[in-house]
């Protein structure tokens, strides 16, 4: 993998965020790649219940400025960036204050899921490849981990599909069995067809649940790792029919070579 870019795009990472099956990957596979000599970026929300000082995150000015629209509301975009120690590895933060200045991740103190995560989801894909378009770094392959990040394979085939920058990215989704339950916004659906993303594309997120969502994700990956040992029936037989490259599940002890060997095949 010396010298293959690969684009990390995930919900949770590690140490940012508390341990837990998607965390954990999202800092283990770029990590490894890292070691192998490839070159990595990794992105995620900037939520509210991380530590800035802690953590040291600064704004990156030259990338922040910029507006997103989401739902026809012009939104912001803050781009911050830090180091995990002893790594050498950059993390950017994707961050808005009305979506991500708040005290947890997907809900609230009650457990409730926050009423907007469907546009948080939408303003993070388009976040994250914006800001790529701006770095002017150009992908081998995007590797999305966790259900906020999995609306980026559903903008990449069809709002960014024109883009020559991404003209070879291949898109790699691991799907993991952490979920939430119920249901996004029933207005998902509409806000995802206000960026001209067609009804048929999209059509199992008129239920936005997390299979649905995932299920979608899916369907626009070009390869798919089954990332939890109990993955649900239902998930791992659409994944098995899907007609996709997919990589069936290895241990987080055992995943380096599985991992390697599947990018190359997609590639």
């Amino acid at each position: 993998m010396e010298d293959k870019r690969i684009l990390y795009v995930s919900s949770e990472v590690v140490p940012y965020l508390a341990e837990n099956e998607v965390s954990l990957m999202s800092y283990e596979v770029p990590k490894m790649i890292n070691d192998l000599g490839g070159q990595i970026r990794i992105f995620m929300p900037r939520y509210g219940n991380i530590n800035e000082r802690r953590h040291q995150l600064h704004e990156v000015i030259r990338l922040s400025g910029m507006n997103l629209v989401v739902n026809d509301l012009d939104m912001p975009l803050i781009i911050k960036v830090a180091s995990i120690p002893k790594e050498r590895i950059q993390v950017y933060f994707i961050d808005n204050d009305e979506y991500f200045k708040r005290k947890a991740t997907f809900s609230d103190e009650d457990g409730v899921l926050y009423p907007d995560n469907d546009e948080r989801a939408i303003f993070f894909a388009k976040g994250v490849v914006e800001t790529v378009k701006k770095l002017n770094w150009v992908p081998d392959i995007i590797h999305v981990h966790g259900w906020m990040a999995a609306l980026l394979p559903i903008y990449m085939k069809h709002y960014y599909k024109n883009e020559a920058l991404f003209s070879e990215t291949k898109i790699v989704s691991s799907i993991y069995s952490q979920s939430f339950e119920g249901t996004l916004d029933a207005e998902m659906i509409n806000k995802i067809k206000f960026d001209g993303i067609p009804q048929e594309a999209i059509s199992e997120i008129e239920i936005p649940n997390y299979e649905n969502i995932l299920k979608t994700s899916i369907t626009h990956s070009d390869g798919v790792i089954i990332a939890s040992e109990n993955l649900s029936p239902s998930l791992t037989k659409f994944i098995e029919s899907s007609g996709k490259p997919f990589l069936p599940f290895a241990s987080q002890d055992g995943f380096a070579q599985a991992y390697t060997s599947f990018y190359k095949n997609i590639l």
